[in-house]
């Protein structure tokens, strides 16, 4: 009966038996969750919502009277709900669609959301996009990705398509979110020219790195394996091509040598929600334009391309020291640097994979050797010397199977034997 009211009208008997047979059909249908916008009279809503479920599967129904959908399945209809929010049609600020999966994404929406509720603000945000929830352990619980417990926290609507082309999805979009400005931020999966259709403004996307250069899946890590510095951000226009959009704005960051992806990626994305912040009002005020903005020069591209797990091995026999340092710096997060050590004698023992936590670039020269010591002062660490008599120094390690630890405590365990580091037989052949 509550679902039946709507700011003291009540539906006719027939009305409501029509309501009722389209409730049953809509979770024959198996529909999630749809939201008729408040103010415009929920039974007319609802009743052409449900007759729309029925025929395609769509969505089901959320108001002011209905409890909010929790954690539905991503099974259903593609995409779920996390949490819901009260639409309030009375205001003219622009509606933002937040695309975002890991945490670095999460920390620019609670930034975003939190200047959208200051006074003056041009824009609202009204819905998130994100991936579907993942399990972490086998046999363990569905848990949503960071950007979904930010926006479950935030009450606002979440939805988690399994493919951004999906039919659902976009139908959702245009019908009911409706948004005058998308946001992306490390989303990870390509939009569709419909979907790229749909916002008013257009859609613009924070990119950690100095476009058009490092374009792609990686470009914290590859500017940083490329001993790139100065570093930077870029927030711009989405468009087909990945990365190509015109540029909104952009910001340089001098980095020290040892800086690692880790701590250097959340960084540029603060740096680059201020940055977006900033131009959200001449965007939706139509100031700022793809025609405005700054197109990128197309000769100046490189490609951050996806990285493979085996980029991470060190190959000091046909590596500079300086080449293995950056590495180091840009895979921290993943795959992570790694060599093989060989401890003591090979009768004794296999060759252990270890991983490389925190190096640095000696600035000396020594004869090329494969055996690997520790240095002369107190905190010195493991030194590698490479092919060129580069040195390497490993401050911070990991054996396989054990904890990290510091390069002291790593040769303290090794009670005096000899270590080097070895090809393993796929790389020695």
């Amino acid at each position: 009966k509550s679902l039946l009211k709507h700011d003291g009208n009540r539906c006719s008997g027939a009305e409501m038996k029509l309501l009722l047979n389209l409730c049953i059909a809509m979770w024959v249908c198996r529909a999630g969750a749809f939201a008729p916008r408040s103010g415009r009279g929920v039974l007319p809503a609802v009743s052409s919502a449900l007759k729309e479920c029925c025929s395609r599967q769509y969505y089901g129904i959320k108001s002011k009277q209905v409890a909010p959908f929790v954690s539905v399945s991503p099974s259903v209809g593609g995409f779920c709900l996390f949490s819901s929010a009260d639409e309030s049609s009375s205001d003219e600020k622009a509606r933002v669609l937040f695309l975002g999966t890991p945490d670095v994404a999460a920390q620019s929406l609670r930034t975003i959301v939190e200047e959208s509720e200051k006074e003056g603000s041009s824009y609202k945000v009204v819905g998130v996009v994100t991936q579907p929830p993942k399990r972490r352990k086998r046999r363990g619980k569905e848990i949503p990705s960071p950007v979904g417990l930010v926006a479950e926290e935030l009450d606002i609507p979440v939805l988690c398509p399994e493919k951004a082309k999906d039919a659902e999805f976009l139908d959702a979009l245009e019908t009911e979110v409706r948004p005058d400005l998308c946001i992306t931020a490390a989303y990870g999966q390509y939009l569709p020219k419909r979907f790229l259709a749909a916002p008013t403004f257009g859609t613009v996307n924070i990119h950690p790195s100095l476009l058009p250069r490092w374009r792609g899946a990686s470009p914290v890590q590859r500017s940083l394996e490329a001993g790139d510095n100065p570093v930077g951000v870029s927030v711009l226009f989405t468009v087909s091509k990945m990365d190509a959009g015109p540029i909104i704005s952009q910001s340089e960051l001098e980095i020290d040598e040892d800086e690692q992806a880790t701590t250097l990626l959340p960084h540029l994305f603060d740096i680059g929600t201020d940055l977006l912040l900033k131009a959200i009002p001449d965007v939706v005020a139509g100031k700022i334009t793809m025609e405005t903005a700054a197109k990128q020069d197309e000769e100046k591209v490189v490609n951050a391309d996806m990285i493979s797990s085996s980029e991470g091995e060190l190959r000091v026999w046909e590596e500079s020291a300086r080449t293995c340092h950056n590495k180091c710096r840009g895979f921290s997060m993943w795959p992570g640097a790694y060599m093989f050590f060989q401890i003591g004698d090979e009768e004794e023992s296999e060759p252990v994979r270890v991983k490389l936590i925190k190096t640095r670039v000696l600035d000396e020269k020594s004869e090329p050797t494969n055996l690997v010591e520790i240095g002369p002062a107190k905190k010195d660490g493991l030194r590698v010397i490479c092919h060129d008599g580069s040195v390497l120094e490993i401050l911070e390690l990991q054996p396989a199977t054990r904890k990290a630890m510091n390069a002291k405590s790593f040769v303290n365990g090794l009670r005096g034997k000899d270590v080097t580091w070895v090809k393993m037989p796929e790389e020695a052949s």
